[in-house]
């Protein structure tokens, strides 16, 4: 009987065997599934190929317009410097364009910004606060946000102000330990997408006793809903002060919000109170903490560190000095008072050269350091005195300024001596230019693969770290890894520096629907990061990988495409230097550098050309036809010549900075005197030469109803390039995104 049993299970183990056998390789079988495999293998891997171009360009135009950024407020930080007005118009004009920022002492803000002045109507329908605020009024203020409902700007202001006393007497560093709570969740760039924040508390919890947060800087921008996350955090900071934590990131700056959106935002939201409001989260900002420090183990800023960044020196810098870190306010400060001394025939000595070493005349600094230790003090005044005059006549130059008798008055003075005051003001800011430049560091930095510590020329501010620095701050502070934010990541989050360097993004669909998940970070009292990610539009999770990367690919040509025709004029002569004989034709791979050349991108052209170049014939590309293709009608088209609406289209996120800067009332009207001075002004180094009378007739034309006053809101929607929209829940395009 066993040996029966034993036989049937023999039997029925070799039966196994033969079915379980795999068939030959020459099976049919066998062969169509190795061919499916082969092709679902290179289906995939075209898709991805075609998201880390869709990125690239994304990422490109990115940091193109940071760079822009940059290069714009190197330009004011030169004329502050450099830039004596040889009128009392042209003074008042630069002066009212160039403080815009500046720190006002308390009673002034108070007085300025009174919110019980503000009276609260019986129609009022939406929420109420009260201070000291409890959690109840928190949980109300999102309930009211989730039904569109908008917070007044009495209680918008008065919230200003409780915040603007909390932050005051906090550290530059936050010190937080995991023994007080559960875990802590860090979260990255929100940028104004109110729908990611909600998600978060959603699948996380609202900040509580045992649910504490670090909010990682960039809560603004971008989004049409960044007062609403203000609001919302800045309630749950007072409410719970010990648990919600916030860094300041590098878009938390009024200068860097003129040109992406917040300042758009807040006049459009409250239109009557918008300008006090912006007052007082200018000086918010500026109060905002610069770091978090977990556990004395983990460190939480924004962008990132260099190899010369000092945890000891950053804890101890007057951080609400720099109003804005484009450009910090002590310098801003000493250039107004040499301005006002050179306009009354004194000798402006001791001018601070500009910052940045991509912009004219910022050798100064290292020739003054090297003259200063071997030249005496009245010699050492002259040569300033002459290298001053110097950089300002080139200024002059530059900005299309004539001399005028008091010039020659003012270079009359060049041998006035510089006094103990003076020299000490020029060491102060050079201790002044260190603080700037640790700030600057980790709010712009981005880490990179290779070691070292290079410039980030991408950006245009901060500087690559490589995974030496990363290691060196480590060991120098006895940490164990670095969390920063600043930059989109497809999957939300990502590590690098052997681990050591984290960054988490909290913003998902960032560049368009489905471009990016969003995620945040939860450490225990063990250290070990886990992960959540999450996508907040309902759209994405409905759409298949080949539809979601088709629809990123589209959003993505379409601004490449505004791109090009924006540098239309350079094309042409980038190609014309390869059609030798004049033939109006080029070969592809010429086309591809050519186009390189001149916007610098770093991109694949001949791996993008069948997206953007159609039609060619023989191997040769029409180019002159081609850009014609890439033109786009717009409704002022006909009333400006075709080469000065192709330099508009590619400075207009400068024009529209300058114009909100100028626009002193955000009332989106400028005068046609106002706008004749700042096209001249600006107009040489932006390659945008026009005569008067050019510069008179444009102003004429974008008058639409002809009250003397320039709508500027309605000039830039006539230059938007927008050739179809995907719905209401459609993300910004980075066209219209005038920056991580």
């Amino acid at each position: 009987m066993g040996c029966s049993s034993s036989t049937n299970a023999y039997y029925f183990l070799r039966k196994s065997e033969k079915v379980q056998t795999l068939p030959d390789a020459a099976h049919p079988a066998f062969k169509a599934a190795v061919l499916i495999q082969r092709w679902y293998r290179r289906y995939v891997a075209r898709l991805e190929m075609r998201r880390r171009c869709t990125w690239r360009i994304f990422q490109s135009i990115e940091y193109s317009c940071e760079q822009d950024q940059i290069k714009l407020h190197n330009f004011f930080s030169y004329l502050m410097d450099h830039f004596t007005p040889s009128s009392s118009k042209e003074r008042d004009f630069i002066s009212r364009m160039l403080t815009e920022e500046e720190s006002y002492k308390d009673t002034e803000l108070e007085k300025l910004c009174d919110y019980e002045s503000v009276e609260v109507p019986d129609s009022y329908t939406g929420p109420h606060l009260s201070f000291p605020l409890l959690p109840d009024h928190a949980t109300a203020l999102l309930e009211a946000f989730k039904q569109k409902q908008q917070l007044h700007a009495h209680y918008v202001l008065k919230l200003l102000h409780e915040t603007r006393r909390h932050l005051m007497q906090l550290p530059n560093i936050n010190h937080v330990s995991t023994c007080y709570s559960e875990e802590i969740t860090v979260c990255g760039d929100l940028h104004g997408r109110l729908d990611d924040l909600f998600l978060i508390f959603y699948k996380n919890g609202l900040p509580s006793p045992e649910k504490s947060y670090v909010f990682n800087g960039d809560f603004v921008d971008r989004g049409k809903q960044s007062i609403e996350i203000l609001i919302i955090l800045f309630a749950f900071l007072l409410v719970y002060p010990k648990e919600v934590h916030l860094n300041r990131g590098n878009h938390e700056d009024h200068m860097v919000n003129l040109r992406y959106g917040f300042t758009k935002e807040v006049m459009q939201k409250y239109k009557v109170h918008g300008k006090k409001i912006l007052k007082m989260l200018q000086n918010v900002f500026c109060w905002l903490p610069l770091a978090t420090l977990i556990d004395q183990k983990v460190l939480i800023l924004h962008g990132g560190v260099s190899d010369v960044t000092d945890l000891v020196l950053l804890a101890k810098i007057p951080r609400h000095k720099f109003v804005s870190v484009l450009r910090g306010k002590k310098r801003k400060e000493k250039s107004r008072h040499m301005d006002s001394k050179a306009i009354n025939g004194e000798s402006p000595v001791g001018v601070d050269p500009p910052r940045s070493s991509s912009f004219p005349g910022s050798c100064l600094q290292s020739e003054l350091a090297s003259a200063a230790s071997s030249a005496s003090r009245a010699e050492l005044s002259q040569w300033v005195r002459q290298m001053v005059q110097e950089e300002l006549e080139k200024c002059r130059k530059q900005v299309g300024f004539d001399e005028t008798p008091g010039d020659k008055e003012l270079t009359c003075v060049s041998s006035v001596t510089m006094t103990e005051s003076e020299l000490e003001s020029c060491e102060t800011s050079e201790s002044s230019q260190e603080e700037w430049k640790q700030i600057v560091d980790i709010l712009w930095s981005d880490p990179m693969p290779q070691e070292g510590c290079k410039m980030n020329t991408v950006r245009g501010g901060g500087c690559y770290f490589g995974p030496d620095v990363t290691e060196k701050i480590l060991q120098k502070h006895s940490l164990q890894f670095l969390i920063r934010s600043h930059e989109c990541k497809q999957e939300g989050y990502e590590f690098c520096h052997n681990r050591k360097v984290l960054t988490i993004f909290s913003a998902s669909n960032y560049y368009e629907i489905g471009s990016n998940r969003g995620a945040y970070v939860k450490l225990g009292p063990d250290l070990i990061p886990h992960f959540v990610q999450y996508q907040a539009n309902k759209t994405a999770h409905t759409l298949t990988m080949r539809q979601r990367i088709s629809r990123v690919e589209e959003s993505a040509f379409r601004a490449l495409r505004e791109k090009l025709f924006a540098h239309t004029s350079d094309l042409i002569c980038a190609f014309k230097s390869y059609d030798q004989d004049g033939t109006g034709t080029i070969t592809l791979s010429d086309w591809a550098t050519a186009v390189e050349s001149v916007l610098h991108f770093g991109l694949p052209w001949r791996m993008l050309r069948p997206q953007l170049v159609r039609g060619t014939a023989g191997g040769l590309l029409e180019y002159r036809s081609w850009l014609d293709d890439l033109a786009v009608e717009q409704r002022s088209k006909e009333h400006i010549q075709s080469s000065l609406l192709e330099a508009i289209y590619r400075n207009r996120s400068n024009l529209e900075t300058i114009f909100r800067i100028i626009d002193s009332d955000h009332s989106g009207l400028i005068s046609f005197e106002e706008f004749h001075q700042t096209w001249k002004l600006f107009s040489s180094p932006m390659n945008m030469e026009l005569t008067a009378d050019g510069i008179s007739d444009l102003a004429r034309s974008l008058d639409f109803n002809k009250d003397g006053n320039i709508d500027f809101n309605e000039f830039l929607e006539a230059f938007r390039l927008i050739e179809h929209t995907h719905g209401d829940d459609k993300a910004p395009h980075p066209a219209e995104m005038a920056v991580s």
